[in-house]
């Protein structure tokens, strides 16, 4: 009986005698050569290895680890390899694994970018098949971003390998650049909505984005005119009169410029306007942004009839789907959308602003405009019909401007309510 913890022998195929050493169960793992030609040489050789480990190019390789790697070699089936991967991670040998052929095995660029495509982005036919609002721009400057910075910070990863501690990395790198906090705050959703995604439908195991604190601090808060300016800007000449049309309709609308610009000879009403889309100069198309067609009310027949005559001075031809607001350059496209506040500017600086003040207004600034003063007459469910937004709260972000009376009608609603709760005179306390 062998009382060795190991069996030497010779194959007749071989000079040398090999050694098979046994696991902690007694099982004889797969034999190594001793490089000696007799028994007695090949049974010392085998103690040294036991002592010593067995000799590899560069390391020595225990016997124990022998073990360890025999049963790596037992694994036959993705579910097994995964029993043995939790169990390093569980003892805290490895952060993080990634097996081959499954969803985290995706490089983790690719994954973000074909997210945001709009073409074959999974995430996205989602939110369009359940009449969820996405815009194509959206994810087109999403995309962007994720060029810009996550490339560069991620190239060669996984998606299954990314830890909060990677997210919480990029972050910080994200915090020395020089760009505004709402602009940081941007770019880290670019890349962490996918991640909270790929965790909700169970691509991955954890959710790396929990936990995070974005970015804070002044932001150029985008400023919305008074009443009374917005009337004095319109009373004036402007160089571009389908430019002016454009922010008068945007004031009283609340309408986007890409939809605006989307306008079409036929969908002009009586009273009304038919949004059919917003146009979308990056491709030439004019998707609706919360996939519907909406009608805007617009009860200006003088602003009717202005834009019927803008639709008929069209140089490229007069047809039910003709621009209203053309492009002199271009007959297949309509006006440039960056004249709209270019234009605006220069009318403010005719009646009055300052070059620096004018940089606080754009055109998308004519929609917080008309939410911020209806919202104060019209309940929240016409107004969101008016402007096509699906929430409360995105309504309520865009009419968070202090309006023209707000703090008289402030002091006029306390004085009706709290008025009896105070006395007719108060003491001070000596």
């Amino acid at each position: 009986m062998n009382a060795y913890p190991f069996s030497v022998f010779k194959r007749a195929d071989r000079s040398c005698y090999s050694v098979s050493f046994k696991d902690a169960n007694g099982k004889y793992l797969p034999p190594v050569s001793t490089g000696k030609k007799t028994e007695n040489d090949a049974i010392q050789a085998a103690f040294a290895m036991l002592r010593d480990g067995i000799k590899q190019k560069k390391s020595a390789l225990s016997v124990s680890a022998l073990s360890l790697k025999d049963i790596a070699r037992k694994i036959k089936a993705g579910d097994e390899a995964d029993i043995l991967m939790k169990e390093l991670r569980r003892l805290g040998w490895v952060k993080t694994f990634v097996r081959n052929e499954t969803p985290q095995a995706v490089d983790f660029i690719e994954f973000l970018t074909n997210f945001w495509d709009w073409d074959s982005s999974a995430y996205i036919k989602e939110k369009l098949r359940k009449s969820h609002g996405i815009h194509k721009m959206h994810c087109l400057k999403q995309k962007q971003a994720i060029a810009l910075y996550w490339v560069s910070f991620f190239k060669g990863r996984f998606l299954g390998e990314i830890t909060a501690a990677d997210i919480d990395a990029f972050i910080d790198d994200i915090g020395y650049k020089d760009i505004s906090p709402a602009r940081k705050n941007a770019v880290i959703k670019a890349g962490t909505k996918p991640l909270r995604w790929a965790f909700s439908k169970g691509f991955i195991e954890t959710d790396p984005t929990r936990g995070h604190l974005l970015f804070t601090g002044d932001e150029h808060k985008r400023e919305i005119l008074t009443p009374t300016a917005a009337g004095a800007v319109f009373r004036i000449p402007w160089k571009n009169n389908r430019a002016k049309l454009a922010n008068m309709l945007s004031a009283v609308t609340g309408m986007r410029s890409g939809e605006i610009l989307a306008l079409r000879f036929q969908d002009i009403g009586s009273d009304c306007i038919y949004v059919n889309g917003s146009w979308n100069r990056a491709d030439k198309s004019k998707p609706t942004k919360n996939n519907e067609i909406r009608t805007v009310e617009l009860p200006f027949p003088e602003l009717i009839h202005g834009l019927i005559e803008l639709a008929k001075a069209n140089p490229w031809g007069v047809s039910p789907d003709s621009f209203i607001f053309w492009s002199e350059n271009n007959c297949d496209t309509p006006m440039n959308d960056k004249v709209l506040v270019t234009r605006l500017r220069e009318a403010l600086i005719n009646i009055g602003f300052t070059e620096y003040e004018v940089k606080k207004y754009t055109f998308h600034a004519w929609r917080h405009f008309f939410t911020s003063y209806m919202i104060k007459k019209l309940n929240k469910k016409l107004v969101k019909s008016e402007t096509g937004h699906k929430t409360d709260s995105m309504l309520e972000h865009y009419s968070d401007h202090e309006t023209e009376g707000d703090r008289e009608m402030i002091q006029v609603t306390k004085k009706e309510i709290f008025a009896g709760l105070l006395p007719q005179t108060i003491q001070a306390v000596a």
